[in-house]
């Protein structure tokens, strides 16, 4: 087996395969696809390579029918030419120049035929060639459409897989940030900003406490102070009383 014929039963393969079927044995999926489109890639590149050269051999084909058929054309114009001028030569009497020219007829004749079994048998050629041309074309635009599912769908699941990825580490993040767990950090934080206020609340209760006592005090120191005043009142008015006293005596 040549090597073009290995590329081109590559791409009988490949374009055969079951994208799904390979994805659904695929120990990790992602890889596989990897792989396929290097080898997709690959493969083509060979394909193109081969098929181009194949064309271009058809079409040097083409080119020699072309001029084969053009030949015999030509050698048919020549040959025309010779016999008619035998003619003339004869119909003047001489043969001799007659005789010459259709020799000439005879040897274009000749070079006629050749050029048209030269053009005849590359036609079989030409044919097996142009279907085969046909059919790695085909071969090939299937395989560029199965190498662009296979992007797809790589890109679809490499997709996917950073969307289970970012949604897996959402669903731990909101396992460790959990308001409703008392024994969570928020949950701690907010049993310690509720101490700290009935702790200040305590504090303003205790600091009022406070100044009413003082204000209490407050109004005892006023009513000794009244009963201070009385009682020097009450001893002013006892001392003058004394003295009016002493003195009517």
């Amino acid at each position: 087996m040549t090597n073009k014929q290995s590329i081109f039963g590559r791409i009988a393969q490949l374009a055969k395969a079951n994208i799904n079927a390979l994805i659904d044995q695929a120990e990790d999926p992602q890889l596989m696809l990897d792989q396929l489109v290097r080898d997709y890639t690959s493969n083509i590149a060979d394909a193109e390579s081969a098929i181009a050269q194949t064309i271009g051999n058809l079409r040097l084909l083409e080119d020699d029918h072309r001029e084969d058929v053009a030949a015999a054309a030509d050698w048919g114009r020549k040959a025309l030419a010779a016999s008619t001028k035998a003619d003339e030569f004869r119909a003047a009497g001489n043969t001799v120049d007659a005789d010459k020219f259709d020799a000439l007829a005879k040897v274009a004749l000749t070079r006629q035929l050749q050029s048209e079994n030269e053009a005849k048998d590359a036609e079989p050629s030409i044919a097996s060639q142009t279907e085969s041309v046909e059919k790695l074309k085909s071969g090939l635009a299937a395989m560029k459409d199965k190498l662009n599912q296979l992007k797809t769908k790589r890109d679809n699941l490499v997709a996917r897989a950073k969307t289970a990825q970012a949604q897996s580490q959402v669903q731990d993040a909101l396992k460790n940030i959990n308001v409703l767990d008392p024994t969570s950090d928020l949950g701690r934080f907010e049993d310690k900003i509720r101490r700290e206020e009935a702790r200040v609340r305590g504090q303003e209760e205790l600091n009022a406490s406070s100044l009413d006592s003082q204000f209490e005090s407050l109004e005892d120191l006023g009513e000794l102070t009244e009963v201070e005043a009385r009682l020097a009142a009450l001893k002013a008015g006892s001392g003058s009383g004394a003295k009016a006293v002493t003195g009517g005596e």
